[in-house]
Formats: C-alpha cells, structure tokens, sequence
C-alpha cells in the first residue's frame, strides 16, 4: 500500500502513554509538519506552545479537569445510555491529558486552517513512531490565569488542540469505519 495511505490508516488516538520524554528533534519535526498544513491565501495564522514541564502539566491537569468532571458528570444525569459507553474515563487517573509526556497547543484565529494543522501533526507524530490525541478538554483551561498568561494567549486567539504526544503504552486497535457516503453526479 501507498505509505501515506498506509499511514493515514493506521493512525490512532492514543490514550495510554509510557512514561518516557519525547525527544525535542521528534516534537519540532511533528511542529514542522504541522506548519507546512494548507492555509487560506498562506496566512499561517498559527503558532505552537509546547509544555513538557511537569509542574505546568500538573496545573493544565488541575484546570481542565474541574471542566471535564462537570460535563461528565452531566453526561452521567442527562444521558445514562451515553455514559455507559463512556464510564471507564471516570476510572482513569488522568481522563484529559492522559498522562502524556508533552502537550503540544495549537494556537490560532482560523478553526479550519489549524485544524489542518492539527491533523498534519498527528499523522506526523504517527509517521515518527509517536503516539497521540487530539484533546477537546485539554484546551479547557482558559479560567486560570496563570496558565492563559503562560500562552500568551491573545483576545483574538483560541486554543485548537492540543494535541498530546508520548511512546504509546497500549496502541488501540482500528475501530470499525462506516463506508464513506458518496454522491457522483
């Protein structure tokens, strides 16, 4: 098979990190794929933030947990069908960044172009040897200053991603794929 096809295949989300560092040449080479994403008249709108710190860790966790656990929570009231196939994320230790060694932010004015970031990025970190995940709840932490301050985030920025990276620990199996819905006129 076509290795980008091959790559785009078998990509996952990774929920389950060794405890290992990722090296910086890995992290700036999944950022340089990130970078070179498509861009509405080559803008680039972009920029990264990367946190490897641990300490940073451990507040982005305490921050964007106290959100996680409210809309889980609300999942667990208003829609128990739902929450059964969700539950097991209340069991983890870590059910936001999953205890991933780097968190990577993509920060950004345009949604779509850093989205496309975001999937170059992942593809990349796939293609190195890397896991990683795309975390909705991991850009939950705009209620504490210190971590906005540390962003340097802008009023007219937002968060997309981030996405986490680290050695898979476990490295899920290919959910089953609906065939695509096509149309040819």
């Amino acid at each position: 098979m076509n290795p980008v096809l091959e790559n785009i295949k078998t990509r996952r989300s990774v929920r389950s990190y060794k405890d290992l560092p990722v090296p910086k040449e890995l992290i700036e080479k999944v950022i340089e794929a990130g970078n070179y994403a498509p861009t509405g008249n080559n803008t680039q709108a972009w920029r990264f933030v990367v946190v490897s710190d641990a300490e940073m860790r451990g507040k982005l966790y305490d921050t964007a947990y106290a959100n996680w656990k409210r809309f889980f929570e609300n999942i667990r009231k208003n829609n128990p069908v739902h929450f059964e196939s969700v539950k097991h994320y209340g069991e983890m230790k870590d059910p936001v960044y999953y205890e991933a060694p780097c968190v990577v932010f993509v920060i950004g004015a345009r949604a779509v172009d850093c989205a496309l970031v975001t999937e170059n990025m992942m593809l990349a970190a796939h293609s190195l040897g890397l896991g990683s995940c795309y975390l909705y709840f991991g850009a939950q932490v705009l209620d504490n200053s210190e971590i906005v301050e540390a962003l340097e985030l802008r009023e007219d920025e937002k968060i997309f991603g981030p996405i986490i990276l680290g050695y898979a620990d476990d490295f899920p199996d290919a959910p089953p794929k609906k065939p695509p819905v096509v149309k040819w006129i």
